[in-house]
């Protein structure tokens, strides 16, 4: 946890990033929410872009928000003024497998209990936008149906933000003709939800309306597509977002400033913060660290392709972080043995690690990667994947981020700015937007994922046909698949070869302005485990304990 001496109250750290008092909206004393004319207001050059991403995640561990904020930390201790831009945790995970998502040791972003529990009121209020929309689209169909909504084309599901696999698919409208028009329908997670990801994608207010407006939730019985701004909506989601639209202001254990705002998740939605958040960021410090979820062929390729694409951004250098740990887990170790010493397994897994530093390069992009140390981690094992990436010609650095916080970085920020100043082009974009939708989910899962083809489902095709005909097939893609394996299979670690995957449907997101391809078995509403997070969580004395996994 982190030392509460070096934490500062939150109008001086919006002090220190040049933010007038005018432009703070304080949540009590240790949190705050920024008005948007604060970036005009900055007169900045802006700053250079580091994105975290890291390899196929584990049972193990990788520790990316750690670093990522272990990085941040680095670079304040070697001088640079910097600033964290990272995503605000969901309560499906915080109560379901993971637990909180503030990071971990003496990389955290304070107030952690309160990132990871309400915050600031940004998940209710995507979720009531949300919810608001399926209501008046229910109500329409019960008040006579003027715009001659199918009720067996109604695209639009609720959300609610936890874990809940009951409400996956239930049927609304029972009780008799007073309650409504019968017909299934089920529920998403919040972080899956479309207004998330317009919310995140939003330049401004006004794109956000823009954006809102053409947001598709059904079709007629003629198959004309109904809008958000059909059923007259967007007003009423504007006001319940007029205060998620403000990117939050937190800050680490170190006093570093961070932008916490949005979270979708990076299996089923882009997995990237808020453009806003970025941006304001980029306008206040020279260099802002950024994240995308899960591994780069998730999230950091959704990074490039729609959030970099769309917002017009581009980075400065992109870390990829590992451990020892997931190596091993990777190369075939069972979770038990992770613990004990062994250099071999950690050599059958580098082929996961080079498959994402080659996914890097696929945009152009020159890695650098961030071994998270563990305690238990050998010299061997260390020198084996330091061997692996100096044959790969890519720098690396250890990371002891989670033992010494910003000390424990100096050498990894050290390694990106170096990084920084090597890099001479832009990024490159994984396809062209004009291609056919079909050759873009192609691309991505032959070059991301090493997949040998893609089969698509009937319905699947159905959906392809459909987006044509609505005329959105230009759209990039935002793969929905496990995050657990290269391949559409959770259970395949390491670099899977000779592999297929398939596409069982294709989710038009129109106001996100992306397809959304499920691969595999891919569900937008998770279950708990066995033994959920919620289960060790208590309030001791008045303080949250078991939050963090402590």
């Amino acid at each position: 946890m982190p030392s509460h001496s070096r934490i500062r109250p939150i109008s001086e750290v919006a002090r220190d990033l040049g933010i007038a008092a005018e432009h703070l909206v304080p949540y009590g004393a240790d949190k705050a929410k920024v008005r948007l004319a604060a970036r005009e207001a900055s007169g900045r050059a802006p700053g250079r872009l580091v994105l975290g991403s890291a390899i196929t995640p584990t049972a193990a561990g990788e520790g990316k928000t750690t670093v990522s904020i272990g990085l941040a930390q680095g670079l304040a201790a070697i001088g640079e003024r910097v600033c964290l831009a990272l995503r605000e945790p969901s309560l499906g995970p915080t109560f379901g497998a993971k637990g909180g998502a503030t990071g971990g040791g003496r990389s955290v972003l304070f107030p952690a209990d309160d990132i990871n529990l309400h915050f600031t009121g940004d998940f209710h209020a995507v979720s009531a936008a949300h919810n608001l929309l399926a209501a008046l689209l229910d109500n329409s169909i019960h008040h006579g149906n003027p715009l001659g909504i199918d009720p067996r084309r109604v695209f639009w599901r609720r959300v609610i933000d936890l874990n809940d696999r009951a409400l996956r698919h239930v049927v609304i409208g029972l009780g008799g003709v007073l309650e409504g028009v019968p017909r299934e329908t089920g529920f998403d997670i919040t972080p899956a939800s479309e207004v998330m990801a317009t919310l995140c994608l939003a330049e401004d207010e006004a794109d956000l309306r823009s954006r809102l407006s053409r947001l598709l939730v059904a079709l007629t019985g003629g198959k004309a597509p109904v809008t958000a701004a059909d059923l007259k909506a967007v007003g009423a989601m504007m006001v319940l977002l007029k205060d998620a639209l403000l990117p939050n202001l937190a800050q680490t254990g170190e006093g570093v400033p961070a932008f916490v705002h949005g979270g979708p998740f990076a299996n089923i939605a882009h997995g990237c913060n808020s453009v806003i958040a970025t941006k304001m960021a980029l306008a206040h410090a020279d260099w802002v660290v950024t994240e995308a979820g899960f591994g780069f062929d998730l999230g950091a390729e959704k990074f490039f392709d729609i959030k970099c694409r769309q917002a017009g951004l581009d980075t400065a250098a992109v870390v990829l972080v590992a451990t020892v740990r997931a190596l091993k887990r990777h190369g075939g170790a069972a979770k038990e043995a992770l613990s004990t010493p062994d250099a071999a397994a950690v050599q059958r897994g580098l082929p996961n690690l080079l498959k994402h530093i080659e996914n890097i390069r696929a945009f152009g992009e020159p890695p650098v990667v961030a071994i998270n140390r563990f305690d238990g981690d050998s010299p061997e094992e260390i020198a084996t994947v330091r061997a692996a990436c100096a044959g790969a010609g890519v720098p690396c650095a250890e990371a002891s981020v989670f033992q010494d916080g910003g000390d424990g970085g100096r050498a990894l920020a050290e390694e990106v700015v170096a990084q920084a100043e090597r890099r001479s082009r832009p990024f490159r974009p994984l396809y062209d937007l004009a291609t056919p939708a079909k050759a873009k989910i192609e691309t991505i899962a032959a070059r991301m994922y090493g997949a040998r083809a893609v089969e698509y489902t009937a319905a699947a095709e159905r959906d392809l046909a459909e987006i044509e005909r609505l005329g959105y097939a230009a759209l990039p893609v935002c793969m929905a698949k496990t995050p657990n394996s290269l391949s559409d299979d959770p259970q395949v670690v390491g670099r899977p070869e000779a592999f297929d995957v398939t596409v069982r449907g294709v989710i038009l997101a129109a106001s996100a302005g992306f397809l959304v391809p499920l691969l595999g078995e891919i569900l937008r509403m998770p279950g708990l485990p066995s033994a959920p997070q919620a289960e060790k969580i208590d309030l001791v004395n008045g303080e949250v304990a078991g939050l963090l996994g402590m």
